[in-house]
């Protein structure tokens, strides 16, 4: 009976060691990006005067790329629950579509299926969806070390660049800028992906309504329910518009 259980062991360590091998290498080009953008949030955090250690306390807990970047900020303002809330549904929304599709990939692998649902990326739904284990490598496995060394790169990098932030012999003061470069930057290329426009001059224009409105301490939520509301209000044109442009497209192709 030992001798059997023993053998389930090396068996199972066997069938874990190949897993970890095999998705190492799919995960590179995640470690090249994480290193820059979460040594950056490490930085950022720590010009804010927030402990060392909360990077990678939120990197842990929360993991959410952008969304970090703006908890950050809202740590060190006036405490608002539901405008956190809200700013978070609105941020990591597409996460719910995520998980939905993940769904049926990730059943049947017990509490590595919890973890890779809670722990799913941009990047990482992105290499589970296409990637395929080796021949011989346990499917489970291999997603959930995908997922863990994603997340791993990220809190690493986020811990280390809190580290050098407080040991920079300059000042770090215009750091927080980094945030709004980043969104300016996903903006942009949602704008080249996008075929029909609507929705991201929704997002402009309700923002800077509520500011002359309500002014820079409570626009935030007027925002946000204008932006909601609108995207509900014209849901119909805006999708009527993306089908012509597809159509558009499709035509020009075939020209």
């Amino acid at each position: 009976m030992e001798h059997v259980t023993k053998q389930q062991l090396i068996r199972r360590q066997s069938t874990v060691w190949r897993a970890l091998r095999a998705a190492a290498p799919q995960t590179i080009p995640v470690l090249a990006g994480y290193f820059v953008l979460g040594m950056g949030y490490g930085i950022y955090v720590q010009s804010l005067g927030l402990p060392v250690w909360m990077p990678m306390l939120m990197g842990t807990v929360v993991y959410g790329g952008s969304l970090e970047f703006v908890l950050a900020s809202l740590l060190l303002s006036a405490f608002s629950p539901l405008s956190a809330f809200l700013m978070a549904l609105m941020i990591q929304a597409r996460h719910l579509f995520y998980g939905l599709a993940m769904l049926e990939r990730y059943k049947g692998y017990g509490l590595r299926s919890f973890y890779m649902i809670f722990a799913m990326s941009d990047e990482t739904f992105s290499i589970t969806c296409s990637a395929e284990p080796p021949e011989g490598v346990d499917r489970g496995w291999f997603m959930f070390f995908i997922t863990l060394l994603d997340q791993f790169y990220w809190v690493a990098s986020a811990g280390l660049g809190a580290v050098v932030g407080s040991v920079l012999p300059f000042s770090t003061e215009g750091v927080d800028f980094v945030m709004t470069a980043m969104f300016t930057v996903i903006f942009l290329n949602q704008w080249e992906k996008d075929r029909q426009h609507y929705s991201a001059l929704i997002g402009l224009a309700a923002p800077l309504v509520c500011l002359a409105v309500f002014g820079s301490g409570s626009f935030l939520l007027p925002s946000m329910g204008c932006i909601l509301i609108l995207l509900l209000a014209l849901r119909k044109p805006i999708e009527k518009a993306e089908g012509t442009e597809a159509e558009k497209n499709g035509e020009e192709v075939g020209a």
